[in-house]
């Protein structure tokens, strides 16, 4: 390889990697305490799964738990699952020459998309901020689903937001902190999830990917929904009773905010 050649593929490798800050800081923005979720995750993992699992990152987006499971865990392999052709471009940018990560394209509402997967079974199948925008019925059948993706003894962990109606004026002081400081940042230039994505088409390096996503998924220039479907579990105990339900051994809370939480559950 010439010295150009190298030059040119550790630039384009940058602006990958610029571009995974980038979505991280946008998420930040909505979940300020978005990598204490995800030390807990890899917490959970480690545990559980030991110090090189097979991991399946279910919703990738842009690799962001693989990311963090893979530093704390180096001879972990992950299998980043997503439908986003946007989203997966840039991971599979960031992950570029990394022998770990395997990536596959697929929608979690085809009851056919565990036959897409390199592997049978998984040591740990981990998500975050994504299964809420399934309705009810669809998500309790993925939790049937991955029951038989995750390996006996193996975890499942979602990190997602999950509402503890136990103590209402805790929430609502929270929820108005966290809605200031959002306003500051925005003040201050911080992107939202429609500026993020007006920014991502029009960089050539991902126009192309994020006009199909605009076409499969909606065009997320513009201002985030109001929220997930109404037809949708809110709280904890939902989650944890389905779980159990759906062919889980055991299943508990791991970590919690006042509007989100991590739960785990053994096979």
């Amino acid at each position: 390889m010439t010295t150009t050649t190298a030059a040119s593929e550790r630039q384009h490798w940058q602006r990958w990697q610029r571009w995974q800050r980038s979505w991280d800081r946008q998420q930040e923005w909505y979940m300020p305490d978005r990598e204490e979720r995800f030390r807990v995750m890899a917490d959970t993992v480690e545990a559980v799964a030991g110090r090189a699992p097979r991991v399946l990152d279910l919703a990738c987006g842009t690799g962001s738990v693989t990311d963090r499971l893979l530093r704390r865990l180096p001879e972990a392999r992950s299998t980043c699952l997503d439908l986003d052709p946007a989203l997966l471009t840039i991971a599979r940018g960031h992950f570029a020459g990394d022998d770990r990560v395997a990536f596959v394209e697929a929608d979690l509402t085809d009851p056919a998309w565990p036959a897409r997967l390199p592997h049978p079974s998984y040591d740990a199948v981990v998500t975050a901020t994504a299964l809420h925008w399934l309705e009810t019925e669809p998500l309790r059948r993925l939790y049937g689903t991955l029951a038989g993706v995750v390996r006996e003894g193996g975890v499942f962990l979602n990190a997602d937001h999950m509402e503890d109606a136990s103590a209402p004026r805790i929430n609502a002081a929270l929820g108005a902190l966290h809605a200031e400081r959002r306003e500051r940042e925005r003040e201050r230039g911080r992107l939202d999830w429609a500026g993020w994505w007006r920014e991502a088409a029009r960089d050539p390096l991902l126009a192309e990917a994020a006009a199909r996503r605009f076409a499969l998924l909606g065009d997320a220039r513009q201002p985030r929904p109001d929220g997930p479907p109404r037809d949708r579990p809110t709280t904890t105990a939902w989650h944890l009773e389905t779980l159990l339900a759906q062919g889980f051994g055991q299943a508990r809370q791991v970590w919690c905010s006042a509007s989100d939480a991590v739960v785990a559950a053994l096979r």
